[in-house]
């Protein structure tokens, strides 16, 4: 797909190259090492490449298909003094970066599916997986503390994971939470077919797209690749743009790969103006519907 430009240099005045990974990590204890060193290969090249944000797949370090919860719990740490969340931590700083995560988190005799965001300044936050996928609902406890968006030097960081995109109150709310990005560990498998349309792109990567654009806000999702114990995952890694369209391209299913996009973050809080009667955010009915859908967790950040 065409790239689309967030605006030129000289013209950002919250400049940051977003970057999503897109790789295969291997379920069982034994690859705890492998799949960390492979994460850590994986950030030290997107800082190299000049990265400021970084968005790993869902449960990278782990694995994903669990096949009991006792081995489940064999994979988990606590959010934030686990080992995953500290080696994130040392790499923020190290390579002065903001990293989005995603950790099977252990708290007392409960898991949660929770993505981490750090940065060089350590830990800022976390937020459980509202929505929970298949055999997850077997391991993981759906999220009990609402949604979140982090302020941050480079600008406000909202986090969803993977199965949510589906719910299209989560982007919404998030959004009107005052992001101004959205950043999506993933782990899309493979469903009943068709996969792909003919351009080898998957119903998620749309669903992302779709977001964006109704959202006016960029959505940064990094999904793996490759098949672990019968499933299978859909790859498509991509960096939405305020409109909707992808910024630079739409990873393809099998690729073992790095996308990247230069943009403006905070150029979300700028509402499209369509022409000159319509604008997405100003439209909505507010008068009829509460402006975040009943969400009452907390209260949108000042645009």
């Amino acid at each position: 797909m065409t790239a689309q430009v967030e605006g030129t240099a000289d013209q950002r005045v919250s400049p940051v190259r977003v970057a999503v990974v897109q790789f295969e990590p291997r379920v069982g204890v034994e690859n705890l090492k492998s799949n960390a060193v492979a994460v850590e290969q994986r950030l030290t090249a997107a800082a190299d490449a000049g990265a400021g944000l970084i968005v790993l797949p869902e449960l990278a370090t782990t694995g994903y298909v669990f096949e009991t919860r006792e081995e489940a719990f064999g994979h988990a740490e606590q959010v934030p003094d686990g080992r995953t969340v500290e080696s994130f931590a040392r790499i923020a700083a190290e390579r002065n970066v903001y990293i989005v995560g995603c950790v099977a988190e252990r708290a007392g005799e409960k898991l949660y599916d929770t993505a981490v965001l750090v940065g060089p300044e350590g830990y800022i936050g976390r937020y459980r997986k509202t929505h929970l996928w298949n055999t997850e609902k077997l391991w993981f406890t759906p999220g009990d503390e609402g949604f979140s968006v982090f302020d941050t030097k480079i600008g406000r960081i909202g986090l969803l994971v993977c199965w949510d995109i589906w719910f299209p109150e989560t982007a919404r709310i998030v959004a009107q939470l005052g992001a101004d990005i959205i950043c999506i560990p993933t782990g899309w498998v493979w469903t009943p077919p068709p996969l792909y349309d003919a351009s080898g792109v998957c119903m998620a990567a749309y669903l992302t797209i779709t977001a964006a654009h109704a959202n006016n806000v960029f959505i940064a999702t990094a999904d793996r690749i490759g098949q672990e114990r019968g499933a299978g995952f859909m790859g498509n890694s991509l960096i939405a743009g305020t409109n909707g369209w992808p910024i630079d391209r739409i990873a393809g299913p099998d690729e073992d790969t790095i996308v990247y996009a230069d943009i403006d973050l905070t150029a979300s809080r700028t509402a499209p103006i369509w022409n000159q009667l319509n604008d997405l955010h100003r439209d909505r009915r507010t008068d009829l519907y509460d402006q975040m859908l009943g969400y009452n967790r907390s209260a949108p950040l000042p645009r």
